[in-house]
């Protein structure tokens, strides 16, 4: 189907129709992207709810969306209502106080780690500050993977005092129009930081960074991608959050 005449006549007239048959066209997309961010959610997370929120995200899509910026509008939908899903979880705050309060814990030992040795810390090092065996470590960081899967639309804030603003760490890379230069600026800042963070980590981490959060596969085909059960991906992914979590602290 031939969508061009109903965009043209939204964007141009405010057509509520035609906006309502976009909406009716694309809310499959919807339920695809909710159902596949869905395997990597605890079961009490109802996909219904999901989908609820990922229309509102699909409305803000349709309403917002620029043709002229030569972007297919199901990738920029896509990123919508992944984006409307992740705030309504980090609203929420679905992951036990329990869990949150063992990642905390994983993060500082990295923070402070990373501040004494200059360096990103081996995992028997942390295991060590934490007077861990590799097996409890290994172990806690499955227990925290919960606290990582929206991580990268967390808020940050960048810039200071009167020019403080908040920002996801997925916008500080992706193509975002700053509101202002000193905006352009602070975002450059941060995103100059993430990248370096990002190199940082080892190659297998990177990969898994980029695979979940940029090529959005999810854990269980990450781990067939890299013949690694679907456990251990979460384990990494947790430890690669983590640590750029830790940079992130340090440098901001």
């Amino acid at each position: 189907m031939d969508l061009e005449p109903l965009w043209k006549e939204y964007k141009e007239n405010g057509s509520v129709a035609a906006r309502n048959k976009l909406l009716a066209e694309y809310t499959p997309l919807v339920r695809y992207t909710a159902q596949r961010m869905a395997i990597n959610l605890p079961k009490s997370v109802q996909l219904g709810d999901l989908i609820g929120v990922g229309v509102m995200g699909l409305i803000k899509a349709v309403e917002s969306f620029d043709a002229t910026r030569e972007v297919k509008f199901e990738t920029y939908a896509t990123h919508k209502i992944r984006g409307a899903i992740l705030d309504d979880l980090r609203e929420q705050d679905w992951v036990p106080r329990s869990i949150r309060q063992k990642s905390k814990m994983l993060k500082n030992a990295y923070v402070e780690l990373e501040k004494k040795m200059g360096r990103t810390p081996y995992d028997n090092e942390v295991a060590e500050y934490l007077n861990l065996e590799p097996s409890e470590f290994e172990e806690l960081l499955g227990d925290i993977a919960p606290t990582t899967i929206v991580s990268l639309n967390e808020v940050i804030f960048t810039g200071e005092g009167a020019e403080a603003r908040e920002v996801s760490l997925i916008d500080t890379i992706e193509d975002k129009d700053a509101e202002n230069p000193l905006d352009r600026l602070s975002l450059e800042e941060t995103k100059k930081i993430l990248a370096e963070a990002l190199l940082a980590l080892p190659e297998n981490e990177r990969q898994i960074i980029a695979l979940y959060h940029y090529e959005e596969l999810t854990l269980k085909e990450i781990g067939i991608a890299m013949n690694l059960t679907e456990s251990r991906i979460s384990q990494i992914h947790s430890k690669a959050m983590l640590k750029l979590k830790a940079k992130l602290q340090l440098k901001m």
